[in-house]
């Protein structure tokens, strides 16, 4: 059977719950995808480095006690070697999973550089490489021979750019936009039941939504990232960061959002990128009124829902889980999955 060795950088909520899977449901998905999959390295900033070409034995590794570190195993040191580890690993799919950096993306863009150029294709689910060095690194992928995935890079384990590039094959994509970002479509929802913005961001934050710093959630920078993703990906743009206006919603009032009831509207913070008639793409990111019959009004809490105006089929809408850590490590299995059927019509798979 065919056969992928992949290496974890960051062993955090994601990286470790793609993990568990693999040690649970390892013989069941080998015999559903066709291929079996081990962990040959593993690194993070607490626990250090482990690389064990034979496979790492993960319920082992799952059940470390608070505190321990790889330190004293065979292959193992109580530092982070990531660079060492992602370039000398015998994997050949490295899965990247470490903190959003959303000033220059570092250091993941990094970590997925030297992946590539190591002949590695590559899996994350970080905006800052995509949407910072996405053209860089994609032609990196394409010189090597290797893939660059990151569906879980924008609506987490929701397929977004996955249904783009293949279900709407043929289709004339003319603009997309959605609810990216669930913390602060929980917060607005909680808004309009009646509760103040502070209120609201300190209950989400309560239930694990919200970071205990907020602010790339309440004013877009987190949405900005992920248009600049959309918009490139989908709309064929070469946007960065600065291209895209954005505004949070940390200027929207009590009484913004009761009036907009009043009038059969609802708030929704809103990231949209559209091809104008001239070829270029608008982006940008703001709260709206959304009237109730607009297919993102309904969507509630936490979740995430992205639109996607057609040709030929008018408005086309996906919602599902925007966060979770097993919501998110479905995502790069998605992109194993993906990189697995690339290689295999290249003729590149391990048998």
């Amino acid at each position: 059977m065919p056969h992928h060795d992949i290496a974890l950088i960051g062993f955090g909520g994601v990286n470790r719950a793609l993990a568990e899977i693999i040690h649970t449901r390892g013989p069941e998905l080998a015999d559903e995808l066709g291929f079996s999959l081990g962990v040959v390295a593993i690194t993070d900033l607490r626990l250090g480095s482990l690389m064990q070409a034979d496979g790492i034995d993960l319920g082992a590794v799952l059940r470390m006690p608070a505190g321990a570190t790889f330190a004293g195993l065979p292959g193992g040191a109580a530092i982070p070697q990531n660079d060492h580890v992602i370039r000398h690993t015998t994997a050949d799919i490295v899965v990247e999973a470490t903190f959003t950096n959303p000033v220059d993306g570092e250091p993941a863009v990094s970590h997925v550089r030297a992946a590539l150029e190591s002949g590695k294709s590559v899996t994350t689910t970080n905006k800052g490489p995509v949407a910072l060095a996405g053209a860089e690194l994609n032609r990196l992928a394409r010189e090597h021979g290797v893939r660059f995935e990151y569906e879980g890079s924008v609506v987490s384990g929701t397929p977004v750019l996955r249904l783009a590039s293949e279900a709407l094959t043929g289709l004339r994509v003319r603009g997309v936009q959605g609810i990216l970002n669930g913390t602060s479509n929980y917060v607005l929802g909680q808004m309009e039941s009646g509760m103040s913005l502070t209120d609201a961001v300190a209950e989400a934050q309560s239930l694990g939504y919200a970071e205990a710093d907020p602010t790339a959630d309440i004013e877009g920078s987190d949405v900005q990232l992920k248009v600049v993703i959309l918009a490139n990906e989908i709309l064929g743009a070469d946007l960065t960061t600065a291209d895209v206006e954005r505004r949070g919603i940390s200027g929207v009032t009590s009484a913004d959002i009761i009036r907009a009831a009043a009038e059969g509207s609802r708030f929704k913070l809103i990231g949209s990128a559209y091809r104008d008639d001239d070829g270029t793409v608008t982006a940008r990111v703001e709260p709206m009124a959304l009237p109730l019959t607009h297919p993102l009004a309904s969507v509630t809490g936490p979740t995430n829902a992205v639109s996607f105006d057609t040709d030929l089929l008018g408005t086309v809408t996906i919602s599902g889980p925007g966060a979770g850590r097993l919501e998110t490590a479905y995502a790069l299995l998605s992109d194993i999955i993906a990189i697995d059927a690339h290689l295999r019509i290249a003729g590149e798979v391990v048998q």
